[in-house]
């Protein structure tokens, strides 16, 4: 049970999340590349938060301490 955020803000729908994801949770979606996130799929490797260049994703620190 892994949460992200993402800032769309910051997002600039470059990819690189959805490149460095092992489990295929992220992905680009529509002519708009919107970026979906499916929460069960995630396995909370944390790789989509190091791959963005623009620091758009975060983790949930409450929950990622149960993992640690």
């Amino acid at each position: 049970m892994n949460k992200i955020y993402i800032n769309k803000e910051k997002c600039v729908h470059c990819g690189a999340c959805t490149a460095a994801c092992g489990s295929d949770s992220l992905r680009m979606e529509g002519k708009d590349c919107t970026l979906s996130f499916d929460k069960d799929r995630c396995a909370g490797c944390e790789s989509c938060i190091k791959a963005c260049p623009l620091r758009a994703i975060t983790i949930d620190m409450a929950i990622r301490w149960l993992y640690v």
